[in-house]
């Protein structure tokens, strides 16, 4: 069971047979990770590398690379035993687990890994490597000293309650651990909450409930007084669900917990409908999240085609990413336009949206509108005083782009004294992958920037032939999309990296996943 074997992961594991603790030899496990799958397309137009081709020297002590043959590099997470010294290990409880009797092979090898691109030539340089993900031989915690926590914090997702609800069983019945605690409430519930105790009995229905039985909140994070609270009740692994800002957080716990030197596991768990995680294929929820797009999706339709001219306008999620929008689009084929905000559009010159809107409605007499909330900003905040503010996680609070379009799109056809009706429908809803392997992710890859749609990518392209509307792109948002693409596809580089790595590094990021 996937979601099971993660639990074990995060304990660590090397070679060996059943025999009392005894010392350990440097293990490629991690101590700290994120357990994802890899996307084709893992760093798409990120905009930090504009100003910045290596990583962060407070970063650079975090960071493992490993080099082999042919251009191979290993870009791994750090382990325990790179800071605990003589750190003893444990056979692994499965090797005991009647489920796994018949199993042929149910240990992963300590030198499996998997690319971060598969599709390649044949004089490819075998490029960036991360660590396969999965239960070892033997494991740095015994069940009786363990003491795991797990906390879910930021925006509701869709299979919360399933993935605390497998984390506790797996931890509880594969690697026999009893003290397994929930923390409520998000980051500030580990020195502002009592901590929940959590067994298989009393999660085992949580699955059919929405949300997140433990609570959540977006803020709350000090990093001191999170690790002081994980110290003090004897916490030795956590394990966290969040965005890309949970992940940040996650990691300065990590880092803050390595630098006392304590023998704690930190394991993210990503969680995001938007899909804005870097690295990964997808996050748990983003499925769910189209499927229920394409409901409003529906709806909108409906309402289009039963008024005279109708127009129907659905407002997604998607901060910063528009995938949502986009395949939600591309499995309706009801859409005639779809807006991100990583493509940029005009609304009133000639060939702009509202022409469009104009010469579609001439055509069909209805029409069906898809915008990513995070679309149109820029024109919005042209035509609306703006404010700078955030929310608790620190995210900009955007304007209303479902509210503006319609208004803007009204007055258009007073103008044209053009009859037409407009639904306007905001739907707002609220662990990985990498080649179709769990994986070990280190930190800092995760969290140096989000994941994307890539405008000059062939997704995008069928998304417009699928639509028929215009790109409403100059030739110079082209060329701007273009070099944030090259700049984008160049991984962060730890500082120091050799010419061969860095060579690497490039040849993942330039072999195009189209």
């Amino acid at each position: 069971m996937g979601r099971r074997r993660r639990s074990g992961r995060s304990w660590g594991h090397d070679d060996g047979e059943r025999a009392p603790p005894e010392q350990a030899p440097k293990a490629a496990l991690p101590f700290s990770a994120t357990c994802v799958r890899i996307s084709r397309d893992s760093y798409p137009n990120l905009r930090a590398l504009r100003n910045a081709s290596s990583v962060s020297l407070a970063d650079a002590a975090y960071v493992k690379i490993s080099e082999g043959d042919s251009g191979y590099v290993l870009d791994d997470v750090p382990h325990l035993t790179d800071y605990v010294p003589d750190i003893q290990t444990y056979p692994n409880p499965l090797q005991d687990h009647p489920a796994y009797s018949t199993v042929k092979q149910y240990f992963v090898n300590e030198d499996d890994t998997v690319p971060q691109k598969v599709v390649v030539q044949k004089n490819s340089r075998r490029g960036v490597h991360f660590r396969r993900a999965g239960p070892r031989q033997r494991i740095y915690f015994g069940p009786d000293e363990v003491k795991a926590c797990i906390v879910t914090c930021g925006g509701l997702c869709p299979g919360l309650n399933t993935v605390i609800r497998e984390l506790v069983c797996g931890l509880s019945h594969m690697y026999n651990v009893n003290s397994i605690f929930g923390i409520q409430n998000g980051y500030k519930g580990f020195y502002s909450s009592n901590y929940l105790p959590l067994t298989p009995k009393s999660v085992n229905d949580i699955h059919k409930r929405g949300g997140t039985i433990l609570g959540t909140s977006r803020g709350g994070h000090d990093t001191k007084k999170i690790v002081d609270n994980i110290q003090d009740r004897g916490i030795n692994q956590v394990y966290i669900i969040g965005g890309d800002g949970t992940q940040k957080g996650a990691y300065e716990i990590f880092k803050e917990i390595r630098k006392r030197g304590l023998k704690v596991s930190v394991a993210g768990i990503p969680k995001t409908i938007d899909n804005d995680i870097a690295i990964i294929d997808k996050s748990f929820g983003f499925d769910t999240a189209v499927e229920e797009a394409q409901r409003a999706i529906d709806s909108a339709h409906v309402e289009a085609c039963s008024a005279e001219n109708g127009i129907g306008l659905v407002k997604l999620t998607g901060r910063y990413s528009g995938f949502i929008a986009m395949y939600a689009t591309l499995a309706s084929r009801d859409v005639d336009c779809c807006l991100i905000p990583e493509s940029p559009f005009y609304m009133d010159r000639e060939g702009g949206l509202l022409e469009y809107i104009e010469r579609r409605l001439k055509e069909n007499k209805h029409m069906v509108i898809v915008v990513a909330e995070g679309a149109g900003q820029d024109l919005i905040a042209k035509s609306i005083a703006k404010s700078d503010q955030q929310d608790a996680s620190g995210n900009k609070l955007l304007l209303d782009i479902g509210l503006w379009l319609t208004h803007k799109i009204k007055d258009y056809f007073k103008t044209k004294k053009m009859e037409m009706t407009i639904k306007y429908i905001g739907y707002s809803f609220t662990v990985g992958m990498v080649n179709g392997r769990h994986t070990y992710i280190p930190f800092y890859r995760v969290t140096s920037t989000r994941n994307k749609v890539k405008i000059t990518d062939r997704m995008w392209a069928r998304l417009l032939s699928s639509t028929n509307q215009p790109s409403f792109l100059s030739q110079k948002d082209i060329d701007e999309a273009r070099e944030a693409d090259r700049l984008a596809n160049k991984p962060p580089l730890p500082t120091g990296a050799s010419h061969r790595v860095a060579s690497s590094f490039e040849q993942s990021a330039s072999s195009s996943s189209n």
